[in-house]
């Protein structure tokens, strides 16, 4: 470990900025890139302290110099590759989203070639999949068919295949996970962010109505940040692409489960408007690799937010705005 120096792009999400807590904690030298650089979202898990202790770099993963040039800078050893555009803006700006998802993502594995970077992990998405009914035999595995219907999950499976194309050619190995649903502090952005958002509006007092139900994968924030550091470390020969499992409920049953816990919550969620992916994945390629997979019991991560949550609004640190998107 004392030989690691990490980087990480996006570090400015949710998982980044977990991603940042782990390596802090473990006292790992990390360089946090993404382009801004006010740890906004890495301010919600680190103290003032432990936010002192990690290198910050404006980055634009789009120019392949500025990628070259920070990792050779820097020394990096393992690169924990999470920048890339959601959703929503991939289609309203195709382009845009291509040159940071697409061309990003071979920007860091160039840097990765040529600086001899001994462990790359990056994120694809349970987007290249195509919709549930298109996989009868469950659980999914990690090769079945990608059936991408969104410009996002097309750009993921072209990163998918410039992993293989560079173990293929020039012996880079890597490994990108699927998540499905990330939740945890930080999670703030796009529809299925809502896991998180009726946490937080529990611990708020405020009502929330979730946009979708039927069968879900959830992944902890924390959990999901560790599989990446993980599997970064492993140092991967060849390029595999792997699904992530944890928990799988129905929403029904999550929101049943939060007011459980919590009398006051005011959570609903919308019925019969299930997602389209298929919830029932099988993560044994990722355990191959890290053996066992980390894993917070839906209840406990479900407290440990909750308690989170408070103390951050009783701080004054989280813009209850976002229960509005």
């Amino acid at each position: 470990m004392a030989n690691e120096k990490f980087m990480i792009t996006g570090s400015m999400g949710c998982i980044g900025a977990w991603v940042l807590r782990n390596l802090i904690n473990e006292g790992v030298q990390v360089v946090a890139t993404d382009l801004a650089t006010t740890p906004t979202r890495p301010g919600l898990l680190l103290s003032d302290e432990e936010l002192a202790q990690v290198t910050w770099a404006s980055l634009d993963v789009t120019d392949l110099k500025a990628v070259r040039g920070t990792v050779e800078q820097h020394e990096v050893t393992h690169i924990v590759h999470l920048a890339g555009l959601q959703v929503p803006f991939c289609r309203a700006n195709p382009s845009v989203g291509s040159q940071v998802n697409v061309v990003g993502t071979v920007n860091i594995f160039e840097a990765a070639r040529h600086a001899g970077v001994k462990g790359l992990a990056y994120a694809s998405s349970l987007a290249v999949l195509g919709p549930a009914e298109n996989y009868p035999e469950r659980p999914v595995k990690d090769n079945v068919p990608l059936l991408p219907t969104t410009l996002y999950g097309v750009y993921k499976v072209a990163n998918e295949g410039t992993a293989q194309i560079y173990w293929q050619d020039w012996q880079v190995g890597s490994v990108g996970l699927r998540p499905y649903i990330v939740y945890g502090v930080g999670r703030d952005q796009g529809m299925t962010s809502d896991i998180a958002k009726a946490v937080l509006a529990t611990a708020a007092g405020r009502p929330f109505h979730i946009r979708f139900d039927g069968p879900v994968g959830l992944q902890h924030a924390n959990d999901v940040a560790q599989m990446f550091i993980g599997i970064a470390r492993a140092q991967y020969q060849g390029a595999a692409a792997c699904n992530l499992r944890n928990d799988v409920v129905q929403v029904a049953d999550f929101v049943a489960k939060l007011k459980a816990m919590y009398p006051q919550s005011q959570v609903t969620f919308e019925k019969n408007a299930p997602l389209p992916f298929p919830a029932d994945l099988d993560d044994s390629g990722l355990r191959a690799i890290l053996g066992q997979i980390p894993h917070t019991p839906l209840e406990t991560a479900i407290q440990q937010d909750y308690a989170r949550f408070e103390a951050l609004l009783q701080a004054g640190k989280i813009d209850l705005k976002q229960l509005e998107n």
